[in-house]
């Protein structure tokens, strides 16, 4: 399943949405007609769907697109994965690093493939605690593994540019299923996952 183009986008909701960007420059106070402004309701607008794509992706497909039967049972951790995500609540954005791990039970998944998945549900509008558990129950639905886990660490600009303004703070959100539910495991993936293993 390929990202979008810029030119796939359909043309009559690239229009919609840039008329709403138009209309809330002028609210703002700004001319929407000066140099600088003029292609920016289109730009928005393409953006906006860019960073929203994920809502016609489906992440449990892409995981059973590249499912392959192997008996190795140990810990697969896949961690800093980029995330880049829009906060529902103030659509600003908020970025990190997902660390997502499974233990098979009899399949594993193509390694890309978990990547992928964090994007699919990051590139929603989002809150980080949802977005934790939305990847952990996707891998545990495609895979059927004997545990998964997830954390994930963010800066929120909504804390960091407005409100309270705390450009220093960060969010760690986790969740963890089947074998990680165990302090031994789950400790052994917290160990490993704060490593610089090479």
């Amino acid at each position: 399943m390929s990202y979008k183009k810029t030119e796939e986008y359909s043309l009559e909701t690239t229009e919609e949405i840039a008329e709403m960007y138009q209309s809330m420059l002028g609210l703002l106070g700004e001319d929407a007609q000066r140099e600088g402004l003029l292609k920016t309701p289109e730009r928005a607008s393409k953006a906006m769907q860019f960073l929203t794509q994920g809502y016609d992706q489906d992440p449990e497909a892409i995981i059973k697109g590249a499912i392959f039967h192997e008996s190795y049972d140990e810990m697969v951790i896949v961690k800093d994965i980029e995330v880049y995500s829009l906060c529902e609540h103030h659509l600003l954005p908020f970025y990190g690093k997902a660390h997502v791990a499974y233990i098979p039970n009899g399949k594993i998944v193509g390694l890309s493939k978990i990547p992928r998945v964090v994007e699919v549900f990051a590139r929603r509008l989002q809150v980080q605690e949802r977005l934790t558990q939305e990847i952990l129950n996707c891998i545990d639905k495609a895979l059927s593994p004997l545990g998964v886990a997830v954390i994930i660490e963010a800066s929120h600009m909504c804390m960091m540019m407005r409100g309270v303004q705390k450009q220093n703070s960060s969010t760690t959100s986790s969740a963890f299923t089947g074998a990680f539910e165990s302090v031994e495991t789950r400790t052994e993936f917290l160990n490993l996952v704060s490593s610089n293993l090479k």
